[in-house]
């Protein structure tokens, strides 16, 4: 009768031997010359090397201690500090041969080293531990960019006295599907902070009442819009079509509000005609004081396929026009092709006319479908 452990020893002992007795055969197979012949190729790619067990694991030629690693377990690659073969310490870009038995040294905790990136290195020869490899490292990059974007936007929170509300409620009105994706953009500075902060703080608007539109006074100095024949009446851009010289304009009086200014072609405006004529008038652009240029605001939208940096690319091209982003609000649909976003973008400009050119190049950024004012 045969102890367990010598009955495995055997066991493992005629697996080596099996093993073994192919890569012979390989070798008798040889033309007398040296080279393979119906056998050429048969191992030439792989190697087979035993685990303590006596295992059997199949590796890609030149595989080291590392991919040995790799291919038992992912969390065993990344804490892989040593090896021995056939019970002898050897570093960890040493080539794997078949027939030898491979036994791999770890630390509890920890994970991969750059170096086994580095292909004049030799530390690995798997595509697939490979990727592992970069895979980690993406996920600590990932890790510290998130943190770093939630340190950002947790102050901006205690500088607004806003830490009551929670994260994910911005992150939603921000069109973000989490807070972890808002962290992660803030983190690679794809969207701006002013964003947050303008969120955090609206402009208060009054209920406006059937007729009403809530409108503020705009800056004499820089410029604003003229009451034809009437003089010092309050005036304000709509915000529902933001208008911007050198838009057609023309002008609602509203209830105790004064006179809502709205591009002619505003949807709201020909609804307001219609109920109340007599209350739309000639309105016209004035001109600012000299060496001052009026800024207006203006919202732009933007379609495009979605991708990671979108938002940054698309933000870089209104940086390069020298146009002024103050409000940005993106969310995304998926689709079979990979998803839609949608984005608006509130810019400041000094003449609406020339924000075309500013268009057209942001239709030139990788993806976007389409961009236009609204």
């Amino acid at each position: 009768m045969v102890a367990g452990g010598d009955f495995e020893e055997q066991i493992a002992q005629a697996r080596k031997a099996v093993l073994r007795q192919l890569l012979a055969w390989e070798r008798d197979l040889a033309e007398p010359d040296g080279t393979a012949g119906d056998a050429q190729g048969l191992f030439e790619d792989r190697v087979y090397v035993f685990t303590p067990q006596a295992a059997i694991l199949e590796l890609s030629a030149g595989s080291t201690p590392i991919d040995f690693a790799y291919a038992l377990h992912t969390d065993l690659g990344h804490r892989c500090r040593g090896a021995r073969v056939d019970g002898a310490m050897v570093p960890l870009n040493t080539p794997l041969k078949s027939g030898q038995t491979v036994e791999v040294v770890c630390v509890k905790e920890g994970g991969p080293s750059l170096d086994w990136l580095n292909p004049e290195l030799g530390y690995l020869a798997s595509a697939r531990s490979k990727a592992k490899v970069r895979s980690w490292f993406n996920a600590l990059a990932q890790d510290a960019t998130i943190a770093r974007g939630r340190e950002a936007v947790e102050k901006v929170l205690q500088r607004e006295g806003k830490t009551a509300l929670k994260l994910e409620d911005l992150a939603a009105q921000l069109g973000f599907r989490s807070a972890e994706a808002l962290f992660e953009v803030v983190g690679k500075d794809e969207l701006s902070l002013r964003s947050i902060e303008a969120l955090l703080r609206p402009a208060p608007e009054p209920k406006p009442s059937e007729d009403e539109i809530h409108i503020s006074r705009p800056r004499s100095e820089a410029g604003g819009v003229l009451v034809v024949r009437v003089e010092s009446l309050l005036t304000s851009l709509s915000r529902c079509c933001r208008p911007a010289p050198p838009d057609a304009i023309a002008g609602y009086v509203t209830r105790g509000k004064g006179v809502a200014v709205h591009r002619v072609g505003c949807s709201n405006l020909r609804s307001l005609r219609a109920r109340s004529p007599e209350r739309v008038i000639p309105v016209a652009w004035g001109a600012g004081d000299a060496g001052k240029a009026a800024l207006y605001p203006v919202d732009v939208q933007v379609e495009a396929s979605d991708r990671q940096g979108l938002l940054r690319d698309v933000s870089e091209v209104f940086a390069k026009e020298k146009t002024n982003v103050v409000g940005v609000k993106s969310s995304s649909v998926k689709d079979a092709g990979g998803g839609t976003a949608f984005m608006t973008f509130t810019v400041e400009v000094a003449d609406a006319a020339k924000l075309g050119a500013t268009l057209a190049q942001v239709c030139r950024v990788p993806g976007v479908r389409s961009a236009r004012r609204r």
